[in-house]
């Protein structure tokens, strides 16, 4: 597979793993089907993990660290922040400490790749405190590195601002194109890697499902489509399910022969200048083998870039580009 640098991490597969799925709110992951989804994106050449302590409630975390066992070569992310109340009195370096303990634990290692804050409130990361904290956890030899994900095009550049951040970690898909516009461009200048998630706008932009399809209680599809849960964004990339569908239909003829949908809309997030890295989920070892693939698709020509952009300014912008 490809690789890129991610920041000052390590050089990376193109096409990473993000393990939400296999942690929770996506509908039931048996273990086995979890291991065997991580197991074969490591064979098909992912060398990157993002999972997140809350993810399960370690449940993500635990299985990520069974795999590391046997592959101890893997770069992995984590992230931290969630377990309490968003407030900005929360983010402080006890609970950060404690947060910490825990990863470590559940993923078996002494020192974590990289530690993101899980998409915090803009004033945390406004704060040097903060930041200042983060350092100390690198001088203690807790972390290598660290990151902010963030919701936000506004957050973004102010998280790349900070002089020791490695990565940004932010939605990005062919129904997300407003980190286009600066917030790739200031990352490449500043050196800070890019990881994309939501790639495939939760599943929409598999091109499986339709007007009759039906989510599980404990999926966020189900439940968080309004923003109830968690920020609206993260669920469809926050534009309206029917709007999905029609915007789909509106790229699939643009999909190559022999490639999926959803390879083709990781192919769309590859081809943009400053990705390091997109991490699709996988629920089991087929959709695994599918989203790493999409890494050997050529690129895609300027016809088809200029029609996705068609579709979005279309359908899409309206609903989402002033949000986020």
């Amino acid at each position: 597979m490809d690789t890129r640098v991610l920041g000052t991490i390590a050089d990376v597969g193109a096409v990473g793993f993000g393990a939400w799925q296999i942690g929770s709110a996506w509908g039931e992951v048996s273990e086995p089907d979890a291991m065997s989804a991580l197991h074969t994106a490591v064979e098909e050449g992912v060398t990157f993990i993002d999972t997140a302590d809350v993810y399960g409630d370690g449940r993500s975390e635990r299985l990520v660290g069974q795999l590391l066992e046997e592959h101890p070569h893997l770069t992995v992310a984590t992230k931290m922040g969630r377990r309490m109340a968003q407030e900005p009195a929360h983010y402080n370096s006890g609970n950060f400490r404690a947060w910490n303990d825990d990863s470590r634990r559940n993923l078996g290692v002494d020192t974590i790749d990289l530690v993101q804050l899980h998409c915090p409130p803009s004033t945390v990361i406004d704060s040097d405190a903060v930041f200042d904290d983060l350092d100390a956890m690198i001088d203690e030899g807790r972390i290598r590195a660290y990151g902010v994900s963030v919701e936000t095009c506004d957050q973004a550049l102010a998280a790349i601002a900070r002089p020791n951040l490695a990565s940004v970690q932010i939605i990005l898909n062919a129904f997300r194109h407003k980190p286009l516009e600066r917030v790739l461009p200031a990352a490449r200048a500043a050196g800070v890697g890019v990881i994309a998630r939501v790639p495939l706008a939760s599943g929409l932009l598999s091109g499986k499902f339709t007007a009759q399809s039906r989510f599980g209680q404990d999926d966020h599809r189900n439940f968080n489509r309004h923003g109830e849960a968690f920020d609206r964004g993260e669920t469809f990339s926050g534009i309206d399910y029917e709007t999905g569908l029609e915007a789909v239909e509106r790229l699939r003829p643009l999909v190559p022969e022999g490639a999926t949908m959803a390879q083709f809309a990781l192919r769309w997030i590859l081809d943009q200048d400053g990705v390091s890295v997109v991490i699709p989920g996988a629920r089991n070892a087929e959709q695994a083998r599918g989203n790493a693939a999409a890494a050997q698709l050529p690129p895609l020509d300027a016809k088809t870039h200029a029609q996705v952009r068609e579709v979005y300014d279309e359908l899409i912008r309206p609903q989402v580009h002033h949000l986020w």
